[in-house]
């Protein structure tokens, strides 16, 4: 045997590492020898670390051309795309920190060029992420050379679709992130990332650029288009042209430097008394960033299920995370058994031959299997995998429930508040889940205005029997708006699933609000089954203050929200002090500023005449003209178009269009509606185009229409119907006075400013 693999062999046996499971140890380095073996690749090191204990594995050679030299564990390797987790990835986050970037924020507010053309959509977040649609790397030809003209090219990309639309590994996304931490902190990336990571975290052996006195000790890749073998010159031809700098590719380490960059990870950002990173930085790194509707799970900048998360094995949970580099290195890191995975090979030396993706899995794996007295099948906290013939969506509330088993429901006898839109995200009634739950014991159902398909658009639901259970139908929109005292006492509990629209007029609210007060009086539990906001989160708009509550004004809150029910019905049971028993499932994987077509979820028409989000877009605003003029109703695009007998369509347009309203065009129409106002009658109007969604104020629209009309037809114009779902007086008196919408819209600005405030206690997501 050689003195140096005897050594290692002595240092294995003598060292901690015995505390791993010898046999699963043994499996592991016999993975590794037979890859070195068949010099695929020539050579390797691997080490696996949970908490104290740590196994080393050192194989093969450094470099075989010109001569062969043995491999140490000091070996310093190109580490490729490993940069983008180990230096760019951290520097962002070392910046969100101190304030000076924001993730949320685009790309053009740190890199004014990058505009045009879609540009100006794409967020930090998406290039962390690889879901901004640019392409995968700068092209080689023509031919170009240095940092500013790579800049230049990777600024000047044209994304192939809208972020957030796929997954794509892209090394433009990082090459970005690198000039953005250059031109916000004012240092080259090597010099921030040297000054802010490696040098507090002792990582000696661990820069850009490595040193002429590094290249005896430094794995060589392959040999450039010069024919000149690289060593101690970074292998990405676009990192070596931009100078060997660059956020995607271009740092060198080994790995015991890289060993204590993962045990600061692990460790929540501090190492041996230095804090680098805060733990609530690293948990978010290490979340789920990308959409719903995206197949692949990635964090900031961290794999976590995607084609490249081989190194994860068949053991290590989802949630677990690491990255891979094209060089033949990886990292991967499991925060719920406190281990990681370090393999750094020279798979390209001295030319790419076949390459070690299955090796990183098998690593993976052996790896998981040597960590003793934990059980990788049962994590709390970890995530399900995702199915193969699975379509990524949001979770509402009712997915997250049947995928939990139904537990919070188990053993209740429960009665069940839904309509149409209460399915889960493969349109399986809520009823139907809920019949054929084990142990949960639906007794009734209870249905809100439109009945319990929806389909009714009338003034009083009687009750019935559903065809399907056999359970009875108790109606909350007919001589009753509550469950009854009778009702309740064979309940244990309520559960509501009902689709929001995310305006204060839509009745469901007020459904809500009653069946919350009786859940409270009759001492039953109450759990609502959440679902996002359709018309997305952030926006608030109108006013929050109602002269008279009513069924349509049911608490003091805007005529667009911004909250889903779930957060409504805390806020409803906080402020009121109605004292339930409420318990929210939430949603799952969504944000607030995602609207519903952006969630992957089918659409379900929550009223006969809420048909498209487009419409429920407009509505908040359109809606309270609804009792003066037509919006639609009896047509095919009920709350899109609006008009009336006496109005000009083509004048009426002008005027509109003369306004600039944010978001909006609008389109002369004639139409005739079959039913609620001016049925059968011939109304001249426009169609409203919505032009940009972010733009749109669709109250303020509301309130300008009101005051064209009011201006033009001061006549015909019924302006007292307006105040049935405005419910403010100071406001219609504004329309009398012929304010503009405009004008209208400051009067509210400070109820909409209180109403923030006063949500912030109650938001979840």
């Amino acid at each position: 045997m050689r003195p140096l693999l005897l050594f290692f062999v002595l240092l294995t046996a003598l060292s901690p590492a015995q505390e791993f499971k010898p046999e699963a140890l043994r499996t592991l380095d016999a993975a590794i020898e037979k890859a070195v073996a068949k010099k695929s690749p020539v050579g390797a090191v691997l080490w696996l670390e949970q908490t104290e204990k740590t196994h080393r594995i050192v194989r093969g050679q450094r470099a075989l051309e010109p001569g062969p030299e043995e491999l140490t564990e000091e070996t310093i390797f190109d580490l490729a795309s490993l940069t983008k987790v180990v230096a760019t990835a951290p520097a962002v986050m070392i910046l969100v920190e101190e304030g000076k970037l924001d993730l949320e924020k685009p790309v053009q507010t740190y890199l004014s060029e990058f505009q045009g053309e879609g540009r100006e959509l794409i967020c930090l977040r998406h290039l962390l992420t690889h879901t901004s649609g640019l392409k995968p790397g700068i092209p080689r030809e023509p031919e170009w050379t240095g940092y500013d003209e790579g800049i230049r090219r990777a600024v000047g990309t044209v994304p192939d679709a809208p972020p957030d639309s796929f997954f794509r590994y892209s090394d433009i996304n990082f090459i970005l992130l690198g000039e953005v931490v250059r031109r916000v902190s004012g240092e080259s990336l090597d010099a921030f990332t040297q000054r802010q990571l490696f040098s507090p975290l002792k990582m000696i052996s661990t820069r850009y650029l490595p040193p002429a006195d590094w290249q005896s000790k430094t794995a060589p890749t392959e040999k450039d288009e010069n024919g000149v073998m690289l060593r101690s010159v970074v292998h990405d031809p676009t990192a070596r042209r931009m100078g060997g700098i660059a956020g995607h590719a271009g740092l060198f380490s080994n790995a015991g430097d890289l060993a204590r960059f993962a045990r600061m990870i692990l460790n929540g950002g501090e190492l041996e008394g230095t804090r680098v990173l805060k733990t609530e930085t690293l948990q978010q790194m290490q979340r789920v960033q990308t959409a719903a509707t995206i197949y692949e799970r990635r964090g900031l900048g961290w794999d976590l299920e995607s084609a490249f998360s081989r190194p994860r094995g068949d053991m290590f949970p989802i949630g677990s995370f690491g990255h891979t580099g094209f060089t033949g290195t990886s990292l991967w890191l499991d925060p719920y058994s406190k281990t990681f995975v370090i393999f750094l090979s020279s798979r390209l030396h001295p030319q790419a031959g076949s390459g070690v993706r299955d090796l990183y899995e098998e690593i993976g794996s052996a790896a998981a299997r040597c960590v003793p007295e934990f059980d990788f099948k049962k994590v709390a906290g970890s995530m399900p995998k995702r199915g193969e013939k699975e379509v990524p969506t949001v979770l509402n509330g009712i997915d997250v429930l049947q995928r939990d088993g139904f537990a919070p429901l188990q053993g209740l006898r429960v009665g069940l508040i839904t309509n149409q839109t209460g399915i889960n995200a493969e349109r399986t009634p809520t009823i139907d889940l809920l019949a054929q739950a084990p142990k949960v014991k639906l007794r009734a159902l209870f249905s809100p205005e439109h009945g319990i398909r929806g389909a009714l658009d009338q003034e009083k639901i009687n009750d019935s029997v559903d065809r399907k259970t056999g359970r009875p139908i108790h109606s909350l929109y007919g001589e009753r708006r509550a469950p009854t005292p009778e009702q309740m006492a064979e309940l244990d509990a309520l559960v509501f699933d009902i689709q929001d629209i995310g305006c204060r007029f839509y009745t469901y609210i007020s459904t809500l609000r009653l069946c919350l007060e009786a859940a409270a009086k009759a001492n039953k539990k109450f759990f609502i089954l959440d679902r996002i906001n359709p018309i997305g989160g952030i926006a608030m708009e109108g006013p929050s203050i109602v002269d008279k509550e009513t069924f349509t004004a049911t608490h003091a809150i805007p005529l667009r929200h911004g909250m889903t029910l779930g957060e409504l019905a805390l806020m409803l049971n906080g402020e009121r002090k109605i004292q339930a028993d409420l318990q929210v499932i939430r949603v799952e994987g969504w944000r607030r500023e995602l609207l519903f077509d952006q969630t992957g979820l089918p659409w379900v028409n929550p009223s006969p005449n809420m048909r498209s989000l487009e419409a429920a877009l407009l509505y908040p605003g359109i809606g309270l003209l609804e009792f003066s003029i037509s919006v639609g109703r009896g047509t095919d695009s009920p709350f899109e178009i609006l008009g009336a007998p006496y109005a000009d369509d083509r004048q009426l347009a002008y005027e509109l269009n003369k306004l600039g309203l944010p978001g909006l065009r609008f389109m002369p129409v004639r139409f005739t509606p079959t039913a609620s106002i001016f049925k059968d009658q011939n109304c001249g109007g426009v169609r409203l185009q919505i032009t940009d969604r972010d733009a749109l104020r669709s109250v303020q629209a509301g309130m300008a229409i009101v005051a064209v009309f009011q201006r033009l037809y001061p006549k015909q114009f019924n302006l007292e119907k307006v105040n049935t779902l405005l419910n403010h007086a100071t406001l219609l008196k504004a329309a009398k006075d012929g304010k503009s919408g405009i004008e209208i819209s400051r009067l509210w600005a400070s109820e909409t400013a209180a109403f923030e405030a006063r949500r912030a206690a109650f938001l979840l997501y």
